[in-house]
């Protein structure tokens, strides 16, 4: 019995103090009828005037249509009718923004040539000093031309325009069932998992504003685009209706 209670004690203890570590930021599991607005903004159009195509040449059109809330899941559908394509993308930009932490998003990814969904992150002061100076952090990036691939990226204002910082996982399996994408950011390293698995750290030795700059507040994006230089240009028009669907994201610290 003395035993049993010392091992009961060491769990409890060990418990508390994981409840401790991980002070909880935001966590969204979808559970709701509609799009909680008081954490998620839409974000609606093609970029145009000031960033069509987003910047990209992608070929979509987001509509607060393509976005729901299905059986305890987010699910952005990207469609096409006779003339366009059509999909979603949410942002905590202004609601929901943090500096350091664990981003952790479980998805089931969508099929086909031509698709690109994506789950970012951008500085909260991109419309002060614009991009790339903002920094960005690509938690993941699938392009359906390519299966089995998963990137992760950052772009900062020393590898503008160019995709330096960066890793590409190939697993084989990754298009089947929900898989848990995972990055941990500190003052000193941005770390990727997938699956629990590290996959990439970025740490540059030097961290200014040029190589690091993600000493501030970020917001969470969640899309999927359709075309573009990186997901195109070619679109398989065959494989409309396609579901990115994302069971939660947790945020902690």
């Amino acid at each position: 019995m003395k035993h049993l209670l010392i091992i009961i004690s060491l769990v409890t203890i060990f418990s508390c103090e994981k409840k401790k570590q991980e002070n909880i930021v935001f966590f969204e599991d979808f559970n709701t009828e509609n799009l909680n607005e008081t954490h998620w903004n839409y974000e609606l159009g093609n970029g145009c005037p000031n960033l069509c195509g987003w910047g990209n040449n992608e070929r979509q059109y987001y509509t607060k249509e393509n976005v729901s809330i299905k059986d305890g899941n987010l699910v952005i559908t990207a469609t096409k009718d006779s003339t366009k394509y059509y999909s979603g993308r949410i942002t905590t930009k202004d609601k929901v923004e943090f500096t350091y932490g664990t981003v952790e998003v479980k998805a089931k990814l969508p099929l086909g040539h031509g698709l690109w969904p994506a789950i970012w992150m951008l500085g909260s002061d991109i419309e002060e000093v614009g991009w790339p100076a903002c920094g960005e952090i690509d938690i993941m990036e699938y392009v359906g031309k390519i299966p089995h691939e998963i990137h992760t990226t950052l772009h900062t204002p020393s590898s503008f325009g160019q995709s330096i910082n960066t890793n590409v996982e190939t697993l084989e399996n990754i298009e089947e069932g929900f898989h848990v994408y995972k990055t941990n950011w500190s003052k000193d390293a941005i770390k990727f998992y997938i699956d629990n698995q590290l996959v990439y750290t970025f740490s540059p030795e030097e961290k200014d504003k040029k190589n690091y700059p993600f000493n501030k507040p970020f917001f969470v994006i969640l899309n999927m685009a359709i075309g573009g230089s990186f997901g195109g240009p070619d679109v398989d028009d065959s494989i409309f209706p396609q579901q990115f669907i994302i069971d939660y994201i947790k945020i902690y610290q």
